[in-house]
């Protein structure tokens, strides 16, 4: 730690009161805890200590000072200590529950590539409902939760989120793939491929079409992220997904994700959540930081 030595000797000068006092039970020659001591006040601008008859005393700015590096110290330890298990891992196993777009593409990317480094840990996928997803979390059954539109509650604390517009996603030889961005109008002459209404963009993909005037029928239903990247990427259909849902195959070439011009589209936020107040292990911890660098690679 950068002026670790510095840090220690403030804080014992501080403990004992007294310099010698300082020098003795850190085997440091009283001189060079002097020295240091003076540099210190030197570049502050201030004393750090009163010099007393029979010893020191903080002043407010060594108070100020050695609060600090207290903090520093315990933080720094926290620090040594997790590197220190990052050598011991072993063997273990992360849980993440999810959605199924997101179980197809994101997550297992960022499985294999935390897998790859950690080969002794194990990552398990398990493909929920969001309110299964939720209650999975809470219940202590999935270290991790990532999915669209998670209800608000105080039994989670959110690690990453953003609000993940919605587009137009097509194949790369849709007559819409080469714009840029596309009024909702334009989708309304080609097949729609509509997520079924017990999945929560049914509502808000639905909802934009009534607020834009348009009256239209999907061509195609589906509970199935999957199966809706499916349909568009076979034909001429439309389906409403975000990038996150489709990263892999936009990353691929399968499939091309169109902005919808007009902001008629609901909010529809992707989180990652963790149990409130949980003490997650080490390895859940790595493989969270895993997996918002890859939803930042995204936004990138």
């Amino acid at each position: 730690m950068l002026h670790s030595r510095v840090l220690r000797y403030i804080d014992e000068v501080a403990r004992s009161g007294s310099i010698r006092a300082a020098g003795e039970r850190l085997n440091v020659a009283p001189s060079a805890i002097n020295k240091h001591v003076l540099l210190l006040e030197e570049a502050i601008g201030e004393p750090l200590f009163e010099r007393l008859p029979r010893g020191l005393r903080l002043t407010p700015a060594g108070e100020i000072l050695v609060a600090h590096v207290r903090r520093t110290m315990k933080e720094y330890s926290q620090v040594e200590a997790e590197i220190r298990g990052i050598k011991t891992l072993e063997s273990g196993e992360v849980i993440i529950a999810t959605m199924n777009g997101l179980a197809g593409g994101i997550v297992p990317k960022a499985a294999a590539r935390f897998g790859a480094r950690h080969p002794r840990l194990k990552v398990s996928i398990r493909v929920m409902f969001v309110r299964d997803i939720v209650q999975a979390v809470i219940d202590g059954e999935a270290d991790l939760g990532l999915a669209f539109n998670l209800p608000s509650t105080q039994q989670l604390e959110t690690l990453w989120k953003m609000d993940t517009r919605l587009g137009a996603v097509v194949s790369p030889e849709h007559p819409l793939a080469g714009m840029e961005t596309v009024p909702l109008a334009h989708c309304a002459p080609y097949p729609l491929i509509f997520a079924d209404k017990s999945m929560l963009i049914h509502g808000i993909v639905a909802d934009a079409f009534v607020e834009a005037g348009l009256t239209v029928e999907a061509a195609f239903l589906s509970n199935s992220i999957e199966a809706m990247k499916c349909l568009a990427g076979a034909g001429d259909g439309i389906a409403f997904l975000s990038k996150f849902d489709i990263a892999e195959e936009y990353r691929n070439g399968v499939l091309t994700y169109v902005q919808i011009r007009d902001r008629t589209f609901g909010k529809n936020v992707l989180s990652l959540v963790q149990r409130e107040k949980r003490n997650r292990g080490l390895a859940a911890t790595m493989f969270a930081e895993e997996i918002k660098r890859g939803l930042r690679g995204i936004t990138d």
